[in-house]
């Protein structure tokens, strides 16, 4: 695939993948030794860990359906768009030079499986998940719980309320040096929204985490170069502050 198109199957699959930045980027690398175009396995790489179809479960749960959907839909916007401007861009020899040179195709025979063996793999998967995203929840708690319980809610509304014009951007600057998953993310995204916080600079905050954490960027750092890292960067940023803004500007219509 090519195009837009393309770009739209990408962040999809990165939809329906519980992958967290850091997990993302094996995947990333697979994509692009495989041939895959590169702004598709960029569309892939921004939408794995900030849409997740288990955290629209949960963001439902606690914000309602409005703000879960919007949260998902724009979420892919900003994985289509960046991976379609990355695209545009032609930055292929930003790619490090052991991923370009390693395309080789391999091919192997599927596997038969039996209904027995399939529903034994799907256990073991669910299992894995599971024992993956469960510390990240019991973070979320945490961390949620001590702002709930401890931090004035002047502070928090004075800092990423209303007030604040500067908001969107802490709050997204304030996301990038932490590591989590979009579910260690939900619980302290509540207890930011009951302090006072305005709905779109939370949301900021939650695609900045999981998108832009400083881990995965230090991960990344390895596979590609310094100029498609900062675009990569830019891209982000600037999707998840506009998204932000526009949130604020029409929490009114959502809440």
């Amino acid at each position: 695939f090519h195009g837009i198109g393309a770009n739209a199957v990408g962040a999809l699959l990165g939809t329906v993948t519980p992958f967290c930045s850091c997990s993302s980027i094996p995947i990333f690398m697979g994509f692009t030794s495989a041939g895959l175009p590169l702004g598709v396995t960029f569309s892939f790489l921004i939408s794995s860990p900030m849409v997740d179809l288990g955290s629209l479960v949960l963001l439902t749960s606690i914000f309602g359906v409005k703000i879960a959907m919007a949260y998902v839909v724009l979420g892919l916007v900003i994985a289509v768009l960046g991976g379609a401007l990355i695209e545009n861009l032609h930055m292929e020899d930003q790619i490090a030079d052991f991923i370009r040179n390693n395309n080789s195709k391999v091919d192997i025979e599927s596997p038969n499986l039996t209904v027995k063996d399939r529903l034994l793999y799907s256990r073991d998967q669910v299992v894995s998940t599971f024992k993956k995203v469960f510390p990240y929840i019991l973070l979320g708690v945490a961390i949620g719980a001590v702002i709930h319980n401890w931090i004035p809610e002047g502070w928090v509304e004075t800092v990423l309320g209303d007030n604040n014009p500067f908001g969107v951007i802490l709050a997204t600057l304030v996301g990038i040096p932490m590591y989590a998953d979009i579910f260690g993310t939900i619980p302290i995204a509540e207890a930011l929204l009951s302090k006072g916080a305005l709905l779109g600079t939370i949301l900021s905050f939650m695609m900045a985490v999981t998108t832009l954490s400083l881990p995965s960027l230090i991960m990344l750092k390895k596979v590609v170069k310094p100029k498609l890292l900062g675009t990569f960067i830019a891209i982000c940023t600037a999707g998840i502050i506009i998204v932000g803004y526009g949130f604020n500007a029409i929490a009114y219509l959502l809440v």
